[in-house]
């Protein structure tokens, strides 16, 4: 999932955005594939996630076929965006096969055209898909020869000959993760893949994936909104040298402001069944918007993009991967790596941060079920 930015808290918010894409240092760059310590990066806008090096701020691309209100945005201002957010510094591109299903691959592949070479393209497998027609069928699907016959069609789609990040969308309860890992390697040996990952995975079973075959990221959902990564997952990642792409950066639009207490949601819109943005909870949650305001006023900056410089300032093998489908936002996202804190400053964001108590479930139960899975054993 990815967010659209879209503040309008206050009329004055509008005015905090800041325009250059400077960076924040980094102390450290995350070890490699390997287990070696990687090189640090040749830009200080620059992170790696494992082995890979990427910008320290990426593109989610999912809503760029159909946005959360389920408007269908405008295909040319999609490529657009892409190209903009290249030309400003931007060299990590977050799709998936289920993101239309199929769509926003091929949309990313137009996008890209003239500078593919200059950029890191992710892109996910695992959801049972149709792929001739891209409908949806029952449950997952992480069988090997499918995953190969998936990554055929994402080659096409995306107009290109390798992938650089192939992610496990979601765990498949009846495929051994080891499985898994080796159709990976077999694509790696053709060079079809570069490198791979795991999304919402169970912690044992990113163990077990990376002791097959070296894991350079993981991607779950991580934001101020949802900080369930912080109990284990982001100490198992520094533990074994694997970069974090928190994915919904700015709480599905909510830390940028594009919900209030008086929001209705489209027939569709999956923030509508989300128990955070219940009448009940939402009211009480939006204090942690307020939070993000008075930061947003102190730092001359957008209250996103204080979410997305916290998000930077935890690690410095973190890279968030905010969406939108409209332009000012992807260039205010991308300057929230101008935006740093003191550790005076952190300390105090975090303690006012502690503060406030989010209330209500992240997602429904019916997509929930399929977060920290663990794969089977090898019989």
């Amino acid at each position: 999932m990815t967010d659209d930015t879209l503040p309008n808290i206050k009329r004055r918010s509008l005015m905090m955005v800041a325009g250059a894409l400077a960076a924040i240092p980094l102390t450290r760059a995350a070890q490699a594939q390997t287990g070696t310590e990687a090189k640090p990066a040749a830009s200080p806008r620059r992170r790696h996630l494992g082995a890979l090096e990427v910008s320290c701020i990426g593109l989610g691309v999912q809503n760029m076929s159909r946005t959360y209100q389920r408007t269908i945005p405008y295909r040319p201002e999609m490529h657009n965006i892409i190209r903009s957010a290249h030309d400003r510094g931007v060299t990590f591109f977050d799709a998936a096969e289920a993101y239309g299903p199929h769509e926003v691959e091929r949309i990313l592949g137009e996008g890209i055209a003239g500078f593919r070479d200059d950029i890191v393209i992710a892109t996910k497998f695992g959801w049972n898909i149709d792929q001739q027609t891209g409908a949806r069928l029952p449950g997952l699907n992480s069988k090997p020869e499918h995953i190969k016959l998936v990554v055929e069609g994402m080659l096409s789609r995306l107009q290109t000959d390798r992938i650089d990040l192939l992610y496990q969308h979601r765990v498949d309860p009846e495929v051994p993760i080891e499985d898994v890992a080796g159709a990976v390697k077999d694509l790696i040996a053709q060079g079809k893949v570069l490198h791979w990952g795991l999304c919402e995975m169970g912690l044992n079973t990113l163990r077990r994936a990376h002791a097959e075959l070296p894991v350079s990221a993981v991607q779950s959902e991580y934001s101020m909104l949802w900080r369930g990564p912080e109990a284990a997952v982001l100490a198992t990642c520094e533990e074994l040298g694997i970069g974090f792409v928190p994915w919904s950066p700015l709480g599905v639009g909510f830390l940028a402001g594009a919900i209030d207490a008086a929001t209705s949601f489209a027939q569709g819109d999956i923030r509508g069944i989300e128990g955070r943005f219940t009448p009940e909870n939402l009211p009480h949650n939006l204090a942690l918007v307020e939070l993000l305001v008075t930061w947003a006023a102190r730092k001359n900056a957008a209250p996103g993009q204080i979410a997305l410089a916290w998000l930077l300032a935890q690690k410095p093998w973190i890279v968030p991967i905010p969406g939108t489908t409209q332009m000012a936002h992807m260039v205010q996202n991308v300057g929230a790596a101008d935006i740093s804190f003191t550790a005076a400053e952190l300390s105090e964001l975090d303690t006012a941060l502690r503060t406030i108590e989010v209330r209500g479930a992240r997602l429904p139960d019916a997509v929930q079920v399929f977060s920290d899975v663990e794969a089977p054993e090898r019989g």
